[in-house]
């Protein structure tokens, strides 16, 4: 990192540290210099008696985050060796644990677009905040990968199968839906929020949400749920699609016919890795599953080709490998979550599961 990097915007003002996402004009996607200098300061301001509160926001009109940078992991799979995006994804997943566990309030202002990786950096803080403008998702499924970031686990978290369904579908959801599906605490319109995020630099951010939090535009997933639960309770996600085509529904039908677009093999691991995210219990122990998975996404076909396919040409007509769910067997699925051995991202120590060793 240089002295004379701006990708993360870091200043202090009265009790409040700010974090600025600085890279607007590629929706402040996350680079590993980015992921770095986030941690350096929150080891900073940790130990900083004259902090007491950490905000989160991101540069422009367009939003927080829309994930990582996807091209530079697209370039590291098909021309180099994947370390690059290995190092990147271990830093990454060590700073969503740490976020997790930050011993003063962090504030993430979730306004506009947050998707991905910008999920994994604002959807663990203790205070979460979205406006009328937010789009919330992890949308991996639709390039060849697996939700991350500890998706998988806040995923889980949420009512039914809802967490399903997202993870699945990688739709966004607005504020009220993020809301009922844990992945965001309060709702402040967006006019409202540059006030709020000045005013934490004076007073306590409970004093501070009592003036500013409103009640959210309705939202949709709260009526779909009896047909998400219905639907996405199966045990595969072939009947998961046919349980939504069945359906009366035309939401589901809809839902069935985004799946199908997705990658067969990211649509059966994601299944796998929520159904055992929901056993494992601690973000950490799930974080080191999904290591496992994004390690082995380098070397599969799909994840090269559902960027170049969305990203890099933008044809939107990927060439899934293989092009069936029915063609994908339950040992591709089990490779994903082979150990690593000495490579494993090992957050959860192997006495204390809660335990980040910093």
């Amino acid at each position: 990192m240089t002295a004379t990097d701006d990708t993360v915007l870091v200043r202090t003002e009265g009790r409040a540290a700010y974090l600025t996402l600085n890279r607007p004009k590629a929706l402040n996607a996350l680079t590993h210099t980015m992921v770095r200098r986030i941690g350096e300061a929150l080891t900073a301001w940790e130990h900083d008696p004259a902090i007491e509160t950490v905000v989160l926001s991101g540069a422009g009109d367009r939003g927080l985050c829309a994930g990582g940078d996807i091209r530079a992991i697209h370039d590291d799979a098909r021309d180099g060796d994947g370390s690059a995006s290995a190092a990147f994804w271990r830093d990454e997943y060590r700073l969503n644990a740490r976020i997790a566990r930050y011993p003063k309030p962090y504030v993430a202002v979730m306004d506009g677009i947050v998707m991905g990786g910008g999920v994994g950096v604002s959807a663990h803080a203790a205070v979460r905040i979205v406006t009328e403008r937010s789009r919330i998702a992890m949308p991996e499924t639709g390039i060849g990968f697996v939700p991350d970031v500890g998706g998988t686990y806040l995923l889980t978290l949420a009512p039914g199968e809802l967490g399903t369904h997202l993870a699945l579908t990688g739709g966004p959801v607005g504020a009220a839906d993020a809301l009922l599906c844990g992945l965001a605490d309060h709702f402040v319109p967006s006019e409202v929020m540059p006030s709020l995020v000045e005013h934490l630099a004076h007073a306590p951010v409970r004093e501070v949400l009592g003036r500013t939090v409103g009640t959210a535009p309705p939202g949709r997933l709260a009526a779909a749920q009896p047909w998400v639960d219905a639907c996405y309770s199966a045990g595969t996600v072939e009947e998961i699609v046919g349980r939504l085509l069945d359906h009366g529904d035309h939401a589901a039908k809809e839902a069935a016919e985004t799946l199908l677009a997705k990658s067969p093999t990211a649509l059966k691991v994601t299944l796998t890795a929520l159904r055992r995210a929901r056993r494992l219990g601690s973000l950490e122990r799930v974080l080191d599953q999904e290591y496992r998975v994004s390690c082995r996404a380098l070397a599969a076909p799909d994840l090269v080709e559902g960027i170049r396919a969305q990203v890099i040409d933008k044809d939107r007509t990927p060439r899934w490998s293989p092009p069936t769910l029915a063609e994908v067997t339950d040992a591709d699925v089990d490779r994903f979550f082979a150990p690593l051995g000495e490579r494993e991202l090992a957050l959860a120590g192997p006495d204390n599961p809660q335990e980040v060793p910093w």
